[in-house]
């Protein structure tokens, strides 16, 4: 009797340590967004709304083309980027659902990056006007209009301070965002402009790879990579001092946005709620129950994505290379890659599979036979 006893306690702790484990996979969710009770993010394409303590994830758009939500300041919409009639620009919804409203038109890509803090215009980035390789910062009204370019010559991100009168950005492209630790000229600062004289300041750096600014009341809150893995730093706008506020030891952050009174950041496929007034992060358990086509086993036509082919030296397999899915694209410009990030000349060897791309996450090979 007493070995029946255990063997069924034993078989209990088992399916709990099962079903604990499922709800701390990482679902791929991504670029996270908040308001006083909701987290917006992105998966499979949609965007998906959970309430900030957890729970069920229910989906809010069904084009399978959106992107880089971000909750207005009063937290009553929700920008996004979409690519909804083959270009990508910039949309708005109300926060609980509905059609999204389109407020760009122009061919180059506009990708939202935030709002005003009066919460009546939208900001995004855009090369609309660009001679060479750089972007600048617009705004758009919440019902559209002509957009309105600040007076940075370039700028890939930013976030307005709650006066409005300066803006916390990043000036220059990232091109290569899967390089990690990456220490060349093209490293990414982050400049504060005070937006009546463009009077600058530099947020304190040893070449680091800083991103994702967002300014939450004196403080400028910032994703770098200088203390290792990519984590969260806090700039003093007063004191001038910078402050590593989360330690990590695991993977990369991804993305960090703020809303009124927390910030949100993604993580490994999962998303965390960080209170400043405690420097405490809690992940946001989520679950969802959604119908993706794609998730389930299908045929796929793709002889025309085919870039580059080897056959296996036995001769009953063979590997093909394509264009970088979806999860592949950078998180703050997600359709725009260069070519150079696509693995190509995949060879056999009679060990084991070569190829030439240096990237860690490359796209895997598609594999037949």
């Amino acid at each position: 009797m007493l070995a029946r006893m255990m063997l069924f306690v034993g078989v209990l702790l088992a399916v709990a340590g099962l079903a604990g484990a499922a709800e701390q996979a990482p679902l791929l969710v991504h670029a996270p967004t908040l308001n006083r009770t909701q987290v917006v993010f992105v998966y499979g394409g949609y965007l998906w709304s959970v309430p900030r303590e957890g729970g069920e994830a229910r989906q809010l758009t069904t084009g399978g083309h959106e992107g880089l939500p971000a909750f207005s300041p009063d937290g009553k919409w929700i920008a996004f980027s979409g690519e909804y009639d083959g270009n990508i620009d910039a949309y708005v919804m109300p926060a609980e659902g509905g059609e999204p409203r389109r407020l760009t038109w122009h061919p180059a890509p506009d990708v939202v990056t935030g709002w005003t803090p009066d919460s009546k215009r939208v900001m995004f980035y855009s090369s609309r006007e660009a001679y060479a390789d750089f972007d600048r910062l617009y705004t758009v009204g919440v019902e559209g209009g002509w957009p309105e370019v600040l007076p940075m010559w370039r700028a890939e991100d930013g976030w307005f301070s709650p006066d409005a009168k300066r803006i916390a950005y990043v000036p220059n492209l990232k091109w290569q965002t899967s390089w990690k630790r990456y220490k060349g000229g093209q490293t990414t600062p982050i400049y504060i402009a005070q937006l009546s004289d463009l009077k600058l300041e530099k947020v304190p750096r040893e070449n680091s790879n800083d991103s994702n600014p967002v300014w939450f009341a004196d403080t400028v809150y910032f994703l770098s990579d200088r203390g290792g893995a990519v984590t969260l730093f806090a700039y003093d706008t007063k004191s001038k001092t910078v402050k590593q506020v989360v330690e990590n030891k695991a993977l990369d952050m991804k993305s960090l946005s703020a809303g009124p009174d927390a910030l949100v950041y993604e993580q490994f496929g999962a998303i965390y709620v960080f209170d400043p007034a405690n420097a405490k992060s809690t992940r946001v358990g989520i679950h969802i129950s959604g119908d993706l086509p794609a998730t389930r086993p299908h045929y796929e036509k793709v002889a025309e994505k085919i870039v580059a082919a080897g056959i296996s030296p036995s001769g009953r397999g063979w590997r093909a290379d394509g264009p970088p899915p979806e999860r592949h694209r950078p998180p703050k410009a997600p359709w725009r890659l260069p070519p150079a990030n696509v693995p190509r000349h995949r060879v056999f060897s009679p060990l084991r599979y070569l190829g030439s791309s240096r990237r860690e996450d490359a796209t895997p090979p598609w594999r037949f036979g």
